[in-house]
């Protein structure tokens, strides 16, 4: 079975590929292009925050913000095209007549909701100010700190990812992972005044939930405990229907390195994660959660023993 999956998937990777060579650009074969998923990006981020992406440029903003808006939504109705074609023809199902239609519509509906996402984005800059007293201005953390990208273009991706669209919104948290280190999946679900410090390493599952107000550090991963959960006929239970992540209610702060898994785990509001946890189970509001304090020994240059001193 997974011999003739990938028989059958390497046949429609070269179909792709001969029909962009020979410029069949309305081809069923044809693949959404990482390129302009990633110009998608890119034109989203410098219609919300011209002070950072549009640095030089000499154009008055708002007009560059609505040429911007217009190729977001030609790109954008192209590849939703490309990738609602193409799985229909991986599920062996004929295409949709009327794709374009249905293009035009998601369109509508996500660009609908593009005020909501500029005031989400607005508290999670919000949050990171009031939160590290290493930000000296809203400015140094458009400018400086690697969580925006990861995060606004994920908040976008999630309204796609609920609107069912097919390989883009997973492509769009790719590329702004491999720029930053943060891997979000389109599918978390995450509230306001989110705030990632520092950030490499970070990784949130599909299912996490997350809460008002929560701040993670460097390495926090929201996992699966046990993803391998199986249906009658044998197949793993995919997406949102198997709750493999867990879920951070509001006001939770979650330090270094610590490890949160399970769909069945809450982490209860108010609660504090310490570095290197590792957590599989829930906790209730108001919870302190640590590690023992290692013993640490020490050789000093010239002792002939080592020293024995307490936890740090």
């Amino acid at each position: 079975m997974i011999a003739d999956d990938m028989k059958c998937l390497a046949q429609e990777f070269r179909a792709d590929l001969d029909a962009q060579l020979a410029g069949e650009e309305r081809s069923d074969f044809n693949l959404p292009r990482r390129d302009d998923v990633g110009t998608i990006c890119r034109r989203y981020l410098e219609v919300l925050f011209p002070i950072y992406y549009l640095c030089g440029e000499r154009e008055v903003p708002g007009t560059l913000a609505c040429r911007h808006l217009v190729e977001i939504q030609t790109l954008l109705a192209g590849q939703i095209c490309s990738a609602v074609r193409f799985e229909y023809r991986r599920s062996g199902k004929p295409a949709p007549s009327n794709l374009d239609r249905y293009a035009e519509e998601i369109h509508k509906k996500l660009f609908a909701q593009l005020p909501e996402l500029a005031h989400l984005l607005a508290t999670d800059i919000q949050a990171a100010y009031h939160n590290d007293p290493a930000a000296s201005s809203v400015e140094e953390i458009l400018l400086a700190y690697p969580y925006i990208e990861p995060v606004t273009v994920q908040r976008l991706a999630h309204r796609l990812y609920l609107l069912d669209v097919p390989f883009i919104p997973r492509m769009m948290t790719e590329i702004a992972h491999s720029h930053t280190g943060i891997d979000i999946h389109p599918g978390a679900s995450i509230a306001e005044s989110f705030f990632i410090d520092h950030g490499t390493g970070v990784v949130i599952g599909e299912t996490s939930i997350i809460g008002n107000k929560v701040t993670l550090y460097h390495g926090v991963t929201l996992g699966a405990f046990n993803p391998i959960r199986k249906d009658d006929e044998g197949q793993l239970v995919r997406g949102q229907e198997n709750k493999r992540h867990p879920t951070i209610e509001d006001h939770v702060t979650v330090y270094p390195n610590a490890t949160i898994l399970g769909g069945n785990t809450h982490i209860g509001h108010h609660s504090i994660i310490g570095g290197n946890v590792w957590l599989t189970r829930s906790v209730a509001p108001y919870s302190r959660v640590t590690v023992k304090d290692p013993e640490l020994f020490i050789l000093n240059a010239g002792d002939q023993a080592w020293s024995l001193y307490g936890g740090i």
